[in-house]
């Protein structure tokens, strides 16, 4: 793991938003196109504005959810609106969004889609961190959660009752650490001292089903880049 560790919130921004942008224009040199991986939730709202400025070849970059709620893509409260409120705009409205629900869409097929666009991997995925320690939607005491943690897809159906951090939003699609696996770039964007020592505590062993955000860095493959800022 790596940490970045900025004195204020506008460093934390540009920081973050530069090095995303970095590792997409590398793949963007190397392939036709490029895929980027995106978290929902508060946190990561300013820096998904500040990358939508950046002079990449937008039309070449397909960006998905690493998560989402079994809400409408429009909802207010879906990742995708998020994304579509912060990121698809500016130079990047010209990206490719790809949204994980659809209206008149049964669950089990929003999941089947989630995994036929997985099998192009993402080159970089940008995930989160709760207060209690989950990451995209795998949250402690879950239902099931050791069988997402294991599942051989990159996207699973999950059932988040038995956990207070997944609010009302019980019924979720969520990347897996199969999906996390084949990224070469891979961020934790967090912010605020509470954040820092949930960090530290994770740290400290690496049991996902007690804090699931260990995958971030327990699961083979890349480093982890972590972007942090009081």
């Amino acid at each position: 793991m790596q940490l970045h560790a900025y004195e204020s919130a506008t460093q934390w921004t540009w920081g973050a938003a530069i090095a995303i942008s970095s590792a997409i224009a590398r793949d963007l040199e190397q392939k036709p196109r490029a895929r980027l991986l995106l978290s929902g939730g508060k946190t990561p709202g300013p820096v998904y504005a500040a990358l939508s400025k950046s002079p990449l070849a937008w039309d070449r970059v397909d960006v998905a959810l690493v998560d989402e709620r079994w809400l409408l893509p429009d909802d207010p409260d879906s990742n995708a609106r998020l994304l579509r409120e912060t990121l698809i705009q500016n130079k990047a409205q010209k990206a490719r969004l790809e949204t994980i629900t659809r209206a008149g869409r049964p669950f089990d097929e929003a999941v089947a889609t989630a995994n036929l666009h997985a099998r192009q991997p993402a080159g970089v995925v940008v995930l989160g961190m709760g207060d209690d320690g989950h990451t995209a939607s795998l949250f402690p005491g879950m239902v099931d959660l050791e069988s997402a943690l294991a599942s051989t897809s990159p996207y699973v159906g999950v059932d988040a009752g038995g956990s207070p951090g997944a609010g009302t939003w019980q019924r979720r699609v969520s990347l897996t650490p199969a999906g996390l696996a084949p990224a070469h770039t891979r961020i934790l964007l967090i912010r605020g001292e509470k954040k820092r020592a949930l960090l530290d505590r994770l740290l400290q062993s690496d049991d996902a089903t007690e804090f699931p955000a260990r995958i971030a860095f327990t699961t083979p493959g890349a480093t982890l880049h972590v972007h942090w800022c009081p």
